[in-house]
């Protein structure tokens, strides 16, 4: 196919990624008569777009964690976010990446920090990170599975927690109270406070339509908390709230 058209090409190798499954850029590029260096560039781009996940030599479809209710993409606000949180990441790092739709937005980006090794306690999170072209090193909690967070939480998953020491944590929320710190619906809370004990950076993660939401337990207080990054929509109120007790605020555009 010529250069105009690449969008027919790159629509093509979404129908048949769907109808097979999986694709490989050697196929791909026998399919089409093109180089693999073209393939490679289109799956490049679709993946950049939140349509496919490249991994060994090909691409498999985006896992469902990374899709939003109803089957639509993750917002825009919430992929902003986690291009800002990835670009805190130095390479060989070690992070933790709680469960949420939120923080699993990071995952198509991850693959291109080398050395990095991940806990998670999300087996939809471990799944997407292990369909990476270029996997981290995983690591799971492991404990007692928990179908309202669809993670693993309980005492064997903290004491798994307790093993290691990270550079930093990657939480969302459900909401923010400006005077105590971010909040959940979930009544285990316990993981999620042992994440931020053995986290040296502990990095919230959250939509700016979630401040001010009057949800009663309580996850992080502000004390636990070094970064949060949300999005433009932020009020000045809860901006000027959140610097003045000395926590990195990150506005992502």
């Amino acid at each position: 196919m010529s250069k105009r058209n690449t969008p027919q090409r790159r629509h093509s190798i979404l129908a048949l990624l769907n109808e097979q499954g999986e694709v490989s850029v050697d196929a791909l590029a026998q399919h089409f008569a093109t180089s693999e260096v073209t393939i490679r560039k289109d799956l490049a781009e679709l993946e950049k777009n939140g349509l496919l996940l490249r991994r060994y030599g090909g691409a498999v479809p985006m896992p469902q964690e990374l899709i939003g209710d109803a089957g639509q993409p993750v917002s825009r606000y919430k992929q902003a976010i986690a291009r800002a949180a990835v670009g805190l990441i130095r390479e060989h790092a070690r992070i933790i990446i709680d469960s949420g739709s939120t923080t699993a937005a990071m995952i198509p980006e991850l693959g291109y920090k080398p050395g990095l090794v991940v806990m998670t306690n999300s087996l939809n999170v471990a799944k997407a990170l292990s369909d990476l072209e270029h996997e981290p090193v995983l690591l799971m909690t492991g404990g007692t599975w928990d179908p309202h967070s669809e993670s693993f939480q309980g005492q064997v998953a903290e004491q798994v927690l307790r093993s290691y020491d990270f550079d930093q944590l990657f939480i969302g929320a459900d909401g923010i109270d400006l005077q105590r710190g971010t909040t959940t619906f979930n009544e285990l809370l316990g993981l999620s406070r042992v994440m931020a004990e053995v986290a040296r950076e502990v990095i919230v993660m959250i939509e700016a339509d979630k401040f001010g939401r009057k949800i009663p337990n309580l996850e992080l207080p502000w004390s636990s908390v070094h970064t949060l990054i949300t999005d433009d929509r932020l009020p000045e109120e809860a901006r000027e709230h959140i610097l003045a007790r000395g926590i990195k605020l990150i506005v992502a555009a």
